[in-house]
């Protein structure tokens, strides 16, 4: 595995000679709309065949894979167009195997709406272990409220072997949060009960195998009962087999200041669930100064936090799939950044003619472009700086890497989690 980085005056084919690859396949994993509209600056990921099998008439993947030796599993995250081309091609070359050994091994997570279009889910779901539906809510009285088209996505997982996670968030009848209900629920034992109860019985019934707890803005004074009710979640469901897992708001220290981070104690909730998800992203975010989603110098502060409250083997590293376009200049209050997916952010910026910087702090790309008169500045996640967030998981023994979400497409991230993660369940 490569990560090149495009030079003025390269062209997919020239890149493609480079490394004696198909520029087929550069343009396939690279998700490249326009293949003459690379950018300077931009990290292609290049994949190296070391053996290849070249299809006949009347062959089958199941049968490649056998004849091959090679899991059917690996066989499609090598080529994972397979998944929805239907019957294969004769004279269709499958890659069976690719230079270079995986360099972390970590557990795969990654959090989805039941909307999201299948072909990009199946991408991910070659990659991953466990996915984590969003979301329930609930009312104040506790009664729950299931997400719509729930079971297209369950079975989706199952066909999968994926173990699928009901998130619970605090959304009211009108599918916003409301973080009355979040008082109400840590204060009031009986609408406790119910939501737990609930939890249980859908979780069961539908054949989820964990439930994460997704909760923002806990109040301070409420800071123990959160705990309280996570320890008790765990208490009802684990009989059962089923796990639980708490999402955490980005914290340094355990006195950091602001309403997102004092009702959120890393010692109670790491001690009552049995795993964590660390939220390291959103310091750029829609309404704040344009700066990198996930920049690593921050994210590392986070985790250093996290292991003198939680031990590794609990804790999966947030990571983002997601960037921000801001109009410039910023003005706090009234600018509005734009969400865009990754691979739009590139195409972003060939469409307009720009060069993509890396900045070497964050660890992300960025670049300015010009529309209808208007400055606008776009921080992204491209391969790179996904590779350094793994390396990051790896370095400090974590348990895992955790994505959200998998609304928009990133194809050459997933490709790059295959190839860097030798976890056996992958």
């Amino acid at each position: 595995m490569i990560l090149h980085v495009v030079k003025s005056g390269e062209t997919l084919a020239s890149i493609a000679a480079v490394y004696g690859v198909s520029e087929a396949r550069l343009r396939y994993d690279n998700q490249l709309a326009d293949p003459a509209l690379l950018v300077p600056g931009q990290a292609l990921l290049v994949l190296i065949p070391e053996l290849v099998y070249t299809v006949k008439p009347g062959d089958s993947i199941y049968g490649i894979s056998q004849s091959q030796g090679i899991p059917l599993k690996q066989l499609m995250q090598n080529n994972p167009w397979i998944l929805d081309q239907g019957p294969l091609i004769p004279g269709e070359t499958l890659v069976i195997r690719y230079e270079g050994e995986p360099s972390v091994q970590l557990d795969m997570s990654a959090y989805s709406y039941p909307f999201t279009r299948a072909a990009t889910l199946h991408e991910a779901f070659l990659e991953i272990q466990d996915l984590l539906i969003f979301s329930y809510g609930f009312t104040m009285e506790g009664t729950l409220i299931p997400p719509l088209n729930e079971t297209a996505i369950l079975e989706q997982a199952r066909e999968f072997g994926l173990n699928s996670i009901l998130v619970l968030t605090p959304f009211g009848e009108d599918g916003q949060f409301n973080n009355n209900l979040v008082k109400v629920l840590v204060e009031d034992l009986e609408v406790q009960d119910r939501v737990i109860a609930g939890l249980r019985w859908n979780a069961l019934e539908k054949g989820y195998r964990g439930i994460d707890v997704d909760f923002e803005y806990i109040l301070p004074e409420n800071r123990v009962e959160y705990a309280v009710f996570v320890e008790r979640l765990g208490e009802a469901v684990r009989p059962d087999g089923l796990t639980v897992s708490v999402a955490l708001a980005p914290k340094t220290s355990a006195d950091q200041p602001g309403l997102l981070y004092e009702g959120m104690d890393y010692r109670l909730l790491g001690e009552a669930a049995d795993s964590v998800f660390l939220m390291t992203y959103e310091w750029g975010y829609t309404y704040g100064p344009p700066m990198a989603v996930a920049p690593l110098n921050k994210v590392r502060e986070v985790v250093e936090y996290a292991l003198t409250e939680i031990p590794p083997d609990q804790i999966f590293l947030g990571v983002p799939n997601y960037a921000y376009d801001w109009p410039l200049p910023f003005e706090r209050g009234v600018t509005r950044a734009e969400t865009i997916g990754n691979t739009e952010a590139v195409r972003i910026a060939a469409e307009n003619g720009a060069e993509i910087q890396w900045d070497e702090t964050a660890q992300s790309p960025t670049f300015t472009y010009q529309r209808a008169g208007v400055t606008h500045e776009v921080w992204f996640e491209d391969v790179r700086s996904w590779q350094a967030k793994l390396n990051l998981a790896q370095e400090y023994g974590l348990r895992g890497v955790g994505v959200w979400n998998l609304l928009r497409e990133f194809r050459p991230g997933w490709l790059l989690v295959g190839a860097m993660n030798g976890a056996e369940n992958t």
